[in-house]
């Protein structure tokens, strides 16, 4: 009879412990801040140049990880884009695959990352000014990782641009400090 309160208040601790948690993940440990990144492109830059980015990272080089989200490059026609990765082949065994979206929201009024909706299977082209959300490779517990950007310049065969990168796996808020979402 005692295993069997024991176990019953175990489960209503257990109980209200989950009921206060309402996003089912692990307490966020990592503040969001703002990064400025640049990335050459694929193709015409020295192959040490970073040129791919991952949320949970930041620049990333292709030639020793491949381990990113989404590429640039420059294309034959002066296009400038970037590239999920299922673009260049490398494809995810999870159904989330990395993505971008745009938004027309100014990047400091971007609060959350929308769950669905990304392109994930074409290149997507970019201009000074654009947003964009991403959403990352499924991280350790299952669940993408999210970020809003604004391309701020292009120079030569490189993007720069502005970033906040939630590096809390399944957190969707994108404001400074510590996500609460």
């Amino acid at each position: 009879m005692h295993a069997i309160r024991s176990f019953s208040a175990f489960l209503m601790v257990s109980l209200a412990a989950a009921c206060s948690d309402t996003n089912g993940l692990p307490n966020p440990t990592i503040a969001n801040a703002v990064d400025t990144v640049t990335l050459g492109a694929l193709q015409g830059t020295p192959v040490q140049t970073p040129s791919a980015y991952a949320v949970d990272v930041g620049a990333v080089r292709t030639d020793v990880n491949t381990n990113f989200d989404f590429a640039y490059n420059v294309e034959s026609t002066g296009r400038r884009v970037f590239l999920p990765r299922k673009v260049l082949g490398l494809t995810s065994a999870t159904g989330a695959e990395p993505g971008l979206q745009a938004t027309s929201a100014a990047f400091d009024d971007i609060k959350l990352a929308p769950s669905n909706g990304y392109t994930a299977d074409s290149a997507v082209a970019v201009e000074v000014g654009q947003r964009w959300f991403v959403r990352s490779r499924v991280c350790t517990i299952g669940v993408p990782e999210y970020a809003k950007l604004e391309i701020l310049s292009f120079a030569d065969s490189a993007v720069t641009f502005k970033v906040l990168a939630n590096k809390n796996c399944g957190f969707k808020g994108l404001e400074p400090g510590i996500p609460d979402r």
